[in-house]
């Protein structure tokens, strides 16, 4: 199923409170990301095991489990059972059988009690890490480490780059290379940056 195709259905059915759901992307800023073609971007694909913390109502979430496919699972973490909930009306929506919601705050380590360790190929940090604090950011990280594979884990990094915007953060911007040194060490390195949008920088970290 398109991109385009996975958000109009989403926005028509009012009737079961997408309408709500997607209003809620909107202000979070997920409305100026396209999802699918970032992740084909950084190279989800078939087969991979992913998860996304702080995975929202699964706005990366439903377009990963399709780009991941029925050999393939999506991990979608979040403190809020609202949002696990959301997620799992929209998986029984689309058919999605490989999507795991995990109730977990990933702040802590080894919170994400549904996630093995060291089994993952890929974590997607969206909008994640602006809403953490400093002092909690590392705690985010060694979640990270627990789960990803030690050969080749990779981590998806999208954040907000500008302050001028209505939707944007209402406090300090996260700093793109804070990030990069946090997460350095916990033994990832840069692995390559590019643009998801106007709003956001993006970058994707590898084990060194």
């Amino acid at each position: 199923m398109e991109y385009a195709r996975y958000t109009a259905v989403l926005t028509a059915l009012s009737g079961i409170c997408y309408n709500a759901n997607m209003e809620n992307e909107q202000q979070s800023g997920h409305a100026f990301l396209n999802p699918k073609q970032i992740l084909l971007d950084v190279g989800v694909a078939a087969g991979m095991q992913v998860a996304d913390f702080g995975c929202g109502g699964g706005y990366f979430v439903i377009p990963a489990a399709q780009l991941v496919g029925d050999q393939g699972t999506v991990f979608g973490v979040d403190v809020l059972k609202d949002a696990l909930s959301s997620l799992t009306s929209k998986s029984k929506l689309f058919n999605l059988s490989n999507i795991v919601p995990v109730w977990a705050n990933v702040e802590t380590y080894g919170a994400s009690r549904g996630i093995h360790d060291h089994k993952l190929d890929m974590v997607f940090l969206v909008q994640l890490l602006s809403q953490t604090k400093p002092e909690k950011m590392e705690g985010v990280f060694k979640e990270v480490d627990r789960v990803l594979n030690h050969d080749d884990g990779k981590i998806l990094v999208v954040d907000w780059k500008t302050k001028k915007f209505v939707l944007g953060p209402d406090k300090d911007l996260v700093d793109k290379q804070a990030v990069i040194e946090i997460a350095r060490k916990f033994r990832f390195v840069l692995d390559g940056e590019f643009n998801p949008g106007n709003y956001h920088f993006g970058i994707v970290l590898r084990r060194a």
